[in-house]
């Protein structure tokens, strides 16, 4: 690739992964607040929102702090081919299942029993993307490691417009689970 080319399209990466980072971080920091609950899901519970204890509560909001660091962490490490970086990031969000980590069986349990199957697709589905980010980084393709970064902010998108609407009322005429707009 001439080098021209080269630095034409760096601008343009460097572009599209700032305004992922104001992005990201306008999505992933309401889950800081204490009073986490999914909307769109009465019909899993009958009351509005999937109730979880306490515990669960703040192990949840852990685990999206962390992903958010995670997130915050790969825009300049992409930006700046700081492939080491990008991988070990990446797969620290891949394996970011505080949730399975750090419960008890009980705990497992009714968290599996509160979380509607839509939203484990999506979890499993980001978890996957940040694995194939990781392997990306790894092969020093830029290219691709923006591609994945993209989808891991695709997935949070689909996400909190899906199942968390009550912190992010800005989805609330939005998309399906899948992603497909009305």
């Amino acid at each position: 690739m001439p080098p021209a080319r080269r630095i034409i399209l760096t601008k343009m990466i460097i572009k599209k992964l700032t305004l992922t980072i104001a992005v990201t971080a306008s999505l992933l920091l309401p889950f800081a607040v204490p009073n986490f609950a999914f909307a769109g899901d009465a019909d899993h519970n009958g009351k509005g929102g999937i109730h979880i204890s306490e515990n669960l509560r703040k192990a949840l909001q852990k685990e999206m702090l962390a992903v958010q660091d995670g997130m915050m962490k790969l825009v300049p490490a992409i930006a700046s081919g700081d492939w080491a970086t990008v991988s070990r990031t990446a797969d620290n969000i891949k394996k970011t299942y505080i949730m399975k980590q750090k419960l008890t069986q009980a705990q497992l349990k009714e968290l599996h029993s509160a979380l509607p199957a839509g939203f484990k697709r999506l979890d499993h589905r980001f978890h996957k993307t940040a694995g194939r980010l990781a392997h990306a980084a790894e092969r020093k393709d830029a290219e691709l490691a923006v591609f994945y970064f993209y989808k891991l902010n695709e997935s949070c998108v689909t996400c909190h417009s899906a199942y968390a609407k009550q912190r992010f009322p800005a989805f609330s005429a939005g998309g399906t689970e899948d992603g497909e707009h009305h």
